[in-house]
C-alpha cells in the first residue's frame, strides 16, 4: 500500500520486487472499485506558468559538443551562459 504522502517516509512502504503471485493478484485499474478509482486524479491539473520558451537555435557543433559533454542538464548550463552573457553586458 502507498503511503497517504509521498514525502512520507516508512519502512514498511519500502519498494519491493514483485514476485509471481503479485503479478497474478494485480488488477488493471479499470478493474478496481469506483470509490478507488475516484480517489485517483482525472487530470494534470492547470498548466503552471512555463519559465521557459521553447525555441529552435543553431549553434556551433564545438559549443553543443562542449556542454553535451558535461551531462544531463546540459541545455541548462547553456541557459545560464547566455544569462551571464547577458549579465555582463
Amino acid at each position: 500500500m502507498l503511503p497517504a504522502d509521498p514525502k512520507t517516509k516508512n519502512d514498511d512502504w519500502a519498494e519491493k520486487e514483485w514476485t509471481d503471485a503479485d503479478f497474478v493478484r494485480a488488477k488493471p485499474a479499470a478493474e478496481l472499485p469506483p470509490k478507488v478509482r475516484d480517489a485517483f486524479p482525472k487530470t494534470r491539473g492547470p498548466q503552471k506558468t512555463p519559465k521557459k520558451v521553447p525555441v529552435s537555435i543553431r549553434l556551433s557543433a564545438d559549443v553543443v559538443e562542449h556542454f553535451r559533454a558535461t551531462g544531463a542538464g546540459w541545455q541548462s548550463r547553456i541557459d545560464d551562459a547566455l544569462k551571464k552573457a547577458i549579465e555582463e553586458g
